[in-house]
């Protein structure tokens, strides 16, 4: 968490994490998309760095399972994640937001910042912003059973940042 922060505080111009983008009319600039994969859904997400991408990558897997127009910022889940290398990084990242949704606490997040991203040694702690999940709040989704490393892409460009993972629903 973010310095001086508490749980529950929510600062979307939060200086520790790039956070998701923003128009001049106060709209959510959305950086993933869904695309079509046999049996599975495969999410391309983007952003201005890897670890934007990232982020929007864990925001449009909760997107996936939910409406996340519906996720209130009302509390934060942090997790931390290791690799051995940028592909299973990024595996184990998205695990690890899997898991906060689908045992106790049942963390579902509107916003995912990395606060730490060593490259070196393929490292991230984030924290995520949201609250537990509510049938009766949230509309259910499809259910993601699992990331997988199938069709697993990173591009670093320099103007935009891709990965690409497949979701097993």
């Amino acid at each position: 968490m973010a310095e001086g922060a508490e749980a529950g505080d929510y600062d979307p111009e939060w200086e520790g994490g790039s956070g998701p983008e923003w128009e001049e009319e106060g709209g959510y600039v959305c950086k993933y998309e869904y695309l079509d994969h046999t049996a599975d859904v495969q999410l391309h997400a983007w952003g201005t760095d890897l670890k934007e991408s990232f982020e929007q990558c864990a925001v449009g897997m909760f997107g996936y399972m939910t409406e996340i127009d519906t996720v209130e910022p009302l509390d934060t889940y942090e997790t931390e994640a290791q690799g051995d290398d940028m592909e299973s990084l990024l595996f184990q990242f998205l695990d690890e937001w899997l898991f906060a949704f689908s045992a106790e606490p049942f963390f579902i997040a509107r916003d995912v910042r990395i606060v730490e991203f060593d490259r070196e040694n393929f490292r991230i702690k984030s924290v995520g912003y949201g609250e537990t999940f509510d049938l009766g709040k949230h509309p259910q989704g499809t259910e993601v059973k699992a990331i997988t490393y199938s069709a697993m892409q990173i591009h670093e460009e320099v103007d935009t940042n891709d990965v690409y993972v497949v979701l097993d629903i």
